[in-house]
């Protein structure tokens, strides 16, 4: 009898430790792979308005040089992207939506156009202006990092190929924005310098592990930035995160008192991606998608500045509530996600995501809506 009890404790340590090797949350330490979403989108029935999206972008929102910033043209003349420039920002969402989606064709003619457009001897350019015929000799280092990571799931759902152009990519991005352990936000090719901030939501975690860079300096990168990161938590009772850090005064910044959803929630989902989300984070965000109250932005303890809310926001939310395996959230983020989606077959913006009035449909609220589509 105690040798049968032995065997069947045996074997239920094995099963459980194949369960967890499994279903891990992707903690896994410093080389850990990508970070694989929960894949609710298509299971929940919202494939018919992915595709739908999906059409749109093609073919609405996507010219030669690449995604249109905005639906609606300018003279890409602002201090701003604006019209139909396209950012390296877009190039990497779209990217890692056809790589998750399995979608190869679609996938290599946007990296053929990124290549074309942005591609530079430091990385990628952040934006291009089509009308100025413009590449901006600055990088965005969280927009290098999206494109390395779709490459990387490129590598996994195509070939070995993409893999090289991720290695060649992220070796531009640690010689050029990181110093010391150091990640910087974007590097200025005219100049040769970087800044001398880090914004938080920058802090991609599960991309920077897929860096092919020696185990102990990205090992020493990653635990810095933690460090970082979790030093801007604002509270228990308003579990968000700090906007910048400068690495001069070793002060965190805001947005004059105002603390960003967007970028915060961002945030949340990187540290999520490596297991590291705070509980605190996940129930207040849970709660505010519930009431339908998670507004653009807070001030430092908590209380809406405003009453304007957005699809990236709650977009954002549902990739959160996929990787950390909460269908729930997930599914109440795309259904509030949804609330913002233009559905009248007599408009030419039907089936996207902004203001059918003004014609505004910005690029960044688009794309993150339908790479929450594929989570």
């Amino acid at each position: 009898m105690k040798k049968r009890i032995g065997l069947l404790a045996a074997l239920t340590a094995v099963l459980l430790a194949l369960f967890w090797f499994v279903n891990g949350n992707g903690d896994s330490g410093e080389d850990g792979g990508t970070a694989v979403p929960s894949n609710y989108g298509d299971t929940l029935g919202f494939k018919p308005h992915r595709l739908e999206l999906q059409r749109f972008i093609e073919q609405k929102l996507t010219g030669e040089a690449g995604v249109y910033t905005n639906y609606k043209e300018t003279n890409e003349a602002a201090e701003a992207a604006t019209g139909h420039e396209t950012l390296s920002e877009s190039a990497g969402l779209l990217m890692r939506y056809y790589a998750l989606t399995g979608q190869k064709e679609a996938f290599d003619a946007v990296w053929s156009q990124a290549k074309k457009t942005l591609a530079t001897n430091f990385g990628f350019s952040y934006r291009y202006s089509p009308l100025q015929g413009k590449k901006y000799m600055v990088n965005a280092v969280v927009d290098d990092l999206r494109i390395i990571r779709a490459l990387h799931e490129a590598e996994t759902a195509f070939g070995e190929e993409y893999g090289r152009d991720a290695a060649h990519y992220g070796d531009l991005l640690y010689k050029h924005n990181v110093r010391k352990d150091r990640l910087f936000d974007f590097y200025d090719s005219t100049y040769r310098k970087t800044n001398d901030f880090l914004t938080l939501c920058y802090t991609d975690f599960q991309s920077i592990r897929l860096l092919e860079v020696p185990s102990k300096d990205k090992r020493n990168l990653e635990e810095r930035l933690f460090e970082i990161v979790s030093g801007g938590y604002l509270s228990e009772g308003f579990p968000f995160y700090e906007t910048r850090y400068n690495y001069t005064t070793g002060k965190y910044g805001d947005h004059e008192g105002e603390i960003s959803t967007i970028e915060s929630l961002l945030t949340v989902l990187s540290l999520a991606e490596i297991g590291k989300e705070r509980s605190a984070s996940i129930t207040y965000l849970k709660q505010a998608v519930d009431a339908g109250k998670l507004y653009g932005r807070y001030d430092r303890k908590g209380k809406p500045v405003t009453d304007i809310q957005s699809t990236a926001a709650y977009a954002i939310a549902a990739m959160i509530g996929s990787v950390i395996g909460d269908r729930e959230l997930y599914e109440s983020s795309v259904r509030r996600m949804e609330q913002f989606r233009i559905d009248d077959v007599a408009s030419p913006l039907n089936g996207s995501y902004g203001n059918a009035a003004a014609e505004e449909v910005y690029s960044f609220d688009n794309l993150t809506a339908l790479l929450a589509y594929a989570y």
